[in-house]
């Protein structure tokens, strides 16, 4: 990809690639010319992806506190619930989700697509931090407990510094999958609240496929998360073996 961005169209068209072809910075300057308008779509994606990421966060948490810290009554069935909610494919819930943004006003808005994207991950979220949780060593709950701490104490100062790598790993796969998604932005969006991925389908037009600009859009819209990965890189693979050995 990163090679075929630096080739023009025509020899990116080329079958077989032509590999000793003229590089050129073409397709960027394309993709950041004034005709291409990426900045507003990179900015709801940025948007959509961050805010329903935190409040995944803030909601699955308490969640997993009450599945694994303080187990509910049956809660391995609340468990398959939330997994039952990923067994619809999105496409069969697109017309209700049209017809429910026409008659609410929320066609092209991006808090519909927060919205989305929040329930969408939630049950991902709970899931991962559930098996976090259980990893926490109940004598620390215990000793926080003779202190005298309150829940939100327990929540903030002992149970998220030890489910940090945890947290961490569950955001960046909520902020890939956001910013990622793309049917729900395709139909439920236009030309305000289009996101990222849906600004590359514009390379794919009635003149053909611009090869060498889709590779280059695509490489600047995979910086964020790789540069999202790298930040974590340490956390995250904690948080992935976190559980693994006992």
């Amino acid at each position: 990809m990163i090679l075929t961005s630096l080739h023009t169209e025509t020899s990116a068209a080329t079958n077989p690639p032509l590999v000793a072809a003229r590089l050129t910075l073409e397709g960027y300057r394309n993709f950041f010319s004034s005709d291409a308008h990426p900045w507003p779509a990179l900015i709801n994606s940025l948007t959509a992806s961050v805010v329903s990421t935190l409040l995944v966060l803030v909601l699955s948490i308490p969640a997993a506190y009450a599945l694994s810290i303080k187990p509910v009554e049956k809660w391995t069935d609340v468990l398959f619930f939330f997994l039952s909610t990923k067994f619809l494919p999105i496409v069969a819930g697109l017309l209700p989700l049209y017809l429910f943004a026409i008659r609410t006003g929320t066609l092209d808005d991006i808090g519909l697509l927060i919205v989305l994207y929040t329930s969408m991950n939630l049950p991902i979220a709970v899931w991962m931090m559930q098996s976090f949780l259980a990893e926490v060593p109940r004598e620390m709950l215990e000793a926080a407990a003779l202190d005298g701490a309150g829940l939100i104490n327990t929540l903030t100062r002992v149970i998220a510094p030890i489910a940090l790598p945890g947290v961490a790993a569950t955001s960046l796969i909520c902020f890939i999958f956001s910013w990622n998604e793309l049917m729900l932005a395709r139909t439920l969006t236009a030309t305000v609240a289009g996101t990222a991925p849906v600004f590359l389908t514009s390379f794919i037009t009635s003149q053909g496929l611009f090869i060498a600009q889709l590779c280059a859009a695509s490489l600047v819209i995979s910086l964020p998360v790789l540069a999202a990965g790298f930040a974590a890189q340490d956390k995250l693979v904690q948080g992935l073996s976190l559980g693994a050995v006992k």
